[in-house]
């Protein structure tokens, strides 16, 4: 390490060394044993309704995945952009032209950001001093930056349905979809995961709950994962019954999902009454809440539980 430290000294950019020599103390921290995977650039969200201006960090509009440029001089609706890696400009020689209509401010997670909610439409089924909800449409990192203005230390239960990240495309990560031909799918998984997390453990009570399902996919590196994220918390594992004939696929068929149920200090269930386990199995109508999984002896049966009105984070 001592060599690399040198090394790192005579870069002659100030920026790009104090970067460098920051990963390389984080290096020297690292864990003997635990979760370890390649924590991923941050990811970035395009911003349509900010007005293009010298400086800013932009993408194209028609086109996927994350190639950025910095707007150098915009004259008579043509803005001069250099492309960037990291943020940080590669070389003079790598400008293009482009209409500024053709460009879309992008931020990186990380950089400040101020987000607001502007009210759709409004479904009114039930009466005034009756239960009422919101649906917020966001991208769930900033959807959960805001509700932390209001709402840190004051959630009862977070309940996250993440991409399974199956392989098949189903998520993306930067612009980009994310699929089995991609070497670094798991760990691009994580830290898009660990980024949340951080932010839905700030919003709990100290007697709340958080509830992340998954599949066999990615199920032992979240299990590692919350471990390592919510230490002081009772984590259990509960199964998922969703398809009793199995689902068929590569080798076994599967018959099962799973829900990490994390119970802060103040909610472990040994506090749930006595009577909590001493349904019996059979006919009867199904519990709601989480405390309904624990009533069926850690397993969740899909078909017998009631509707529920679940939040996508």
């Amino acid at each position: 390490m001592a060599k690399i430290e040198d090394l790192i000294g005579q870069i002659p950019n100030e920026r790009l060394r104090k970067a460098i020599a920051g990963e390389v103390k984080a290096l020297k921290r690292t864990k003997k044993f635990g979760l370890v995977f390649e924590e991923h650039l941050p990811e970035t969200v395009r911003l349509p309704r900010l007005p293009v201006r010298e400086g800013e960090l932009v993408a194209l509009k028609r086109e996927a995945g994350n190639r950025l440029w910095r707007v150098g001089n915009i004259l008579k609706g043509v803005a001069q952009c250099q492309k960037v890696i990291d943020n940080s400009p590669l070389t003079e020689d790598l400008t293009e032209e482009f209409l500024v209509t053709d460009l879309v401010v992008v931020r990186s997670f990380g950089d400040p950001i101020y987000p607001a909610l502007v009210p759709i439409d409004r479904v009114g089924r039930g009466e005034r001093d009756k239960p009422w909800h919101i649906l917020i449409n966001a991208d769930n990192f900033h959807a959960l930056q805001l509700l932390l203005y209001c709402y840190e230390d004051q959630v009862d239960v977070i309940y996250i349905d993440p991409p399974y990240n199956t392989g098949a495309r189903d998520w993306k990560y930067n612009n980009d979809y994310v699929d089995k031909s991609d070497s670094f799918r798991h760990s691009k998984w994580l830290s898009m995961m660990k980024k949340r997390l951080v932010l839905a453990k700030r919003l709990l009570k100290p007697s709340g709950v958080m509830i992340v399902t998954i599949d066999e996919n990615e199920v032992h590196h979240l299990a590692v994962l919350l471990e390592e994220m919510l230490p002081s918390f009772l984590r259990q594992m509960v199964t998922i019954s969703i398809n009793p004939s199995g689902v068929s696929g590569d080798g076994l068929s599967r018959v099962e999902e799973h829900a990490f149920f994390c119970f802060c200090g103040d909610a472990r269930p040994s506090r749930l009454p006595d009577d909590l386990f001493s349904i019996q199995e059979g006919p009867q109508e199904a519990p709601t809440g989480w405390e309904s999984l624990l009533r069926r002896g850690n397993v969740w049966y899909r078909e017998k539980r009631k509707n529920l009105c679940q939040t996508r984070l």
